[in-house]
């Protein structure tokens, strides 16, 4: 018999002008239990993550100006408030958003909030800070509207986990909006009680919520928008070695150890992308949870080591590092290892080959406590930076041989 002759597709019929534009403009969101498993990282969100590389470079760019405790307290809570800001935004439109005007309109204004706060940003600890909290107050509440948006929407029973979402995103609006008449110190901690706070309730909500799941949540779009705030953050690495070797008398040395630096970026990038990156964690229980709030410290420790490489660079020629930078430098590669340990444990494939894992997490662990060494050795600049350097690169290469071990290699899934 001849072959049938295929089905015509089905033709879409054209809708009137107005009605058309009004579900273009007013559909409501995805409700939970609608993520699109088969999309894919849109323009608009990478056009979105840019104006987070502008907030995150003046928060690192104020740090390398001032290495103090009280400059790395400061840029430890804005980067706290900036993520939250980004995690809010980002789930959204991962599990509720759509392509239509809608969704772009409020992420556009979503833009120009962040815009303005970028100007405050990098004098937060003054009196810029009342004009930051007020704008962070403004992009709380929208964050919120859209959250509440879509509980709306949701089924009867699929509402208790987002109402206690939007009560806790609701405290934060009222705690960040009486933080604008107090001074500086005042504020400065009651953004870090939100910071913590915010975190910590958000996290054991999370964990009660996927104790027993009832739909899916996580996507390979969401690990990559994860990713993505890693490269954002590595790019402060790559400016920071930039500024320093631009305003510093170039020689030898001073080159160098900007290269060594830059390759610490590298390092980086290096262990995040082969251990940490394009695989998926698990849906139950703390893991969903552990794998979003660890990428907090994570990717604050590689921002800071953006804002150490200015010093690391213009001390190119000192016989030892100083404290704050030698200090900054390996804390930072300290916390990277420590927070891939505690990853590692919530990936989806971590049970299928524990004995590839297991001996990884303790080489990272003995590598965390060797960069506190160095740090507090104080090294001179270009040994500093080859050692953390050296570090980075025997964990990824013990990782490595462990997967060509077992047969698979790094990022085979």
């Amino acid at each position: 018999m001849p072959d049938s002759a295929p089905a015509p597709r089905p033709v879409a019929q054209a809708l009137p002008l107005g009605i058309g534009v009004r579900r273009w403009l007013f559909r409501p969101p995805r409700r939970h239990g609608e993520a699109d498993t088969s999309r894919s990282v849109s323009f608009l969100e990478l056009f979105y993550d840019l104006v987070y590389v502008v907030l995150v470079g003046q928060a690192a760019h104020t740090l390398a100006e001032d290495l103090s405790w009280r400059s790395t307290a400061t840029f430890a809570v804005v980067f706290g408030l900036i993520w939250i800001a980004w995690l809010n935004g980002t789930l959204f439109y991962e599990l509720h958003g759509r392509e239509d005007g809608h969704t772009r309109s409020l992420i556009f204004v979503q833009m120009l909030l962040l815009s303005l706060m970028a100007v405050y940003v990098g004098h937060a600890d003054g009196a810029d800070g009342r004009t930051l909290a007020a704008l962070y107050a403004l992009l709380l509440a929208l964050l919120t509207y859209q959250w509440y948006s879509v509980y709306r929407q949701d089924l009867p029973e699929l509402r208790r986990t987002p109402r206690r979402y939007l009560i806790v995103m609701v405290a934060g609006i009222v705690l960040i909006a009486a933080s604008v008449p107090l001074s500086a110190d005042v504020r400065l901690a009651v953004w870090a009680v939100f910071v913590v706070a915010w975190c910590g309730v958000e996290c054991v909500i999370l964990i009660f919520w996927r104790r027993r799941p009832s739909y899916e949540v996580v996507t390979d779009t969401m690990v990559e928008r994860f990713g993505l705030f890693i490269i954002i953050v590595l790019g402060e690495v790559v400016l920071g070695v930039v500024i320093g070797l631009t305003e510093t008398e170039r020689s030898v040395l001073v080159t160098t150890t900007g290269l060594l630096g830059l390759a610490i970026g590298f390092g980086f990038w290096w262990n995040y992308a082969d251990l940490v990156s394009r695989r998926l964690p698990r849906e139950v229980g703390h893991s969903l949870a552990t794998w979003i709030f660890v990428h907090l410290p994570l990717s604050m420790a590689v921002a800071a080591a953006g804002a150490g490489m200015v010093g690391l660079v213009e001390h190119a020629t000192d016989h030892r590092a100083p404290v704050a930078v030698s200090w900054l430098m390996s804390g930072a590669v300290a916390v990277m290892l420590i927070t891939t340990v505690v990853l590692l444990p919530t990936l989806a494939d971590y049970d299928r080959s524990p004995s590839a894992y297991k001996p990884v997490q303790g080489v990272l662990v003995m590598a965390a406590v060797v960069a506190l060494l160095a740090g507090w050795a104080r090294p001179a600049p270009w040994l500093l930076a080859l050692v953390l350097l050296l570090l980075l690169f025997v964990t990824w290469a013990f990782a490595f041989v462990r997967w060509l071990r077992q047969g698979s290699l790094i990022n085979e899934r």
